[in-house]
């Protein structure tokens, strides 16, 4: 008897509002505000310690606003899972102390450098190439060396912020026995609402403000390619796109990578001239999109990184009234920063003198 040929698998209608719960609407909140405060503080330090004007600044982050709302949005919808796209912070780390050595325009230039080279990554299936070739624990390795720096930060915060930490940490494991679902909006308000009682809350600087990009010509030059274009892309490879499909493939996900990559890489390519210095995959904020906190269905977690790169759209539209604030805050760390490791030298030169005596 001849076997009939398998019928085709016919999907659902793409029905995003439907599908969104009130759990995949706060998962998606909170995941933007993690991408957009471990990070920022570096973007404006780097835009700070380089010259750049606060209009250059707010061009920035409105390039890597759009970037992250516009990919996340496409890809979640096009591929029904949770893809999470979020700005380089290595990449942020890597500028504080690289930028102010060139050019603006050759620093921009060295992000078209890197955009077009995970373009090309990506466009040819290499990336697919090197996933399959490397082993799912080294992979699984990277990740965790993020998560484990991002972990031992609690032990620095608790030194100064005892407790707001500890209160903190008691409100995530009662949330996470009695409402695993809301455990970690729950922290989120706790500590909120009890930094502001502790008077650590300061809004005086800010206002709401629409934000204006900023077009800079491209420039290139050798130097800035070496120190910044091709830093950036390791980075981008080994810290952020690799762990990012790691995440989605530690779920079940079994999302094409090539097309995530090639398309990330084309839009830092086309907006690099505006300040971006680039988007790639998420890990820490797509595992928060992820898990079965987010929703019951798998199916149904794309509607948490659509609701993410929704509310990416809104904070990087009207974000440009708190960049002066948020600067001054940031000249105020990176003086005070300074200032420590003044101190500190000019006592290891005294100790020095000592021993010499």
């Amino acid at each position: 008897m001849k076997a009939s040929p398998s019928a085709p698998v016919v999907r659902a209608p793409l029905r995003p509002f439907s599908d969104t719960s009130v759990s995949t609407l706060v998962a998606g909140f909170v995941a933007m505000m993690t991408g957009y405060t471990s990070s920022l503080v570096l973007m404006f330090q780097a835009g700070q310690a380089a010259h750049l004007s606060d209009a250059q600044i707010s061009s920035w982050i409105w390039a890597l606003s759009m970037g992250m709302a516009l990919c996340t949005i496409g890809l979640s919808l096009r591929y029904r899972a949770p893809v999470v796209v979020a700005w380089s912070t290595p990449g942020a780390a890597l500028l504080v102390s690289s930028l102010p050595n060139v050019p603006y325009s050759d620093a921009i230039g060295a992000f078209v450098i890197c955009a077009a080279l995970l373009s090309a990554v990506g466009l040819t299936g290499w990336f697919d190439t090197l996933m399959k070739r490397v082993p799912s624990g080294i992979a699984a390795a990277l990740l965790a060396g993020i998560l484990f720096e991002i972990g031992i930060e609690i032990f620095h915060a608790t030194e100064h912020q005892t407790a707001l930490v500890i209160a903190m940490f008691f409100v995530y494991l009662i949330g996470k026995r009695f409402v695993p679902r809301y455990a970690i909006p729950a922290t989120l308000v706790a500590g909120i609402a009890l930094a502001g009682a502790l008077g650590l809350l300061d809004f005086s600087r800010f206002h709401v403000a629409l934000a204006h990009p900023v077009f800079t010509m491209p420039t290139f030059s050798v130097s800035a390619a070496i120190s910044i274009g091709v830093p950036l892309f390791i980075v981008a490879v080994a810290s952020q796109n690799v762990p990012g499909i790691a995440v989605l493939r530690a779920d079940g996900y079994t999302t094409p990578s090539a097309p995530l990559i090639s398309t990330t890489g084309i839009a830092s390519l086309l907006l690099a001239p505006f300040g971006s210095h680039g988007v790639n995959l998420a890990a820490i904020t797509a595992a928060i999109c992820i898990g079965r906190e987010t929703h019951e269905n798998r199916d149904k977690r794309y509607t948490a990184a659509v609701w993410c790169g929704v509310f990416y759209l809104i904070a990087g539209t009207d974000h440009r009234g708190a960049v002066r604030g948020v600067s001054e805050s940031a000249g105020r760390v990176g003086r005070g920063a300074r200032a420590v490791r003044l101190d500190h030298e000019r006592a290891r030169q005294r100790d020095g003198r000592r021993a010499s005596a």
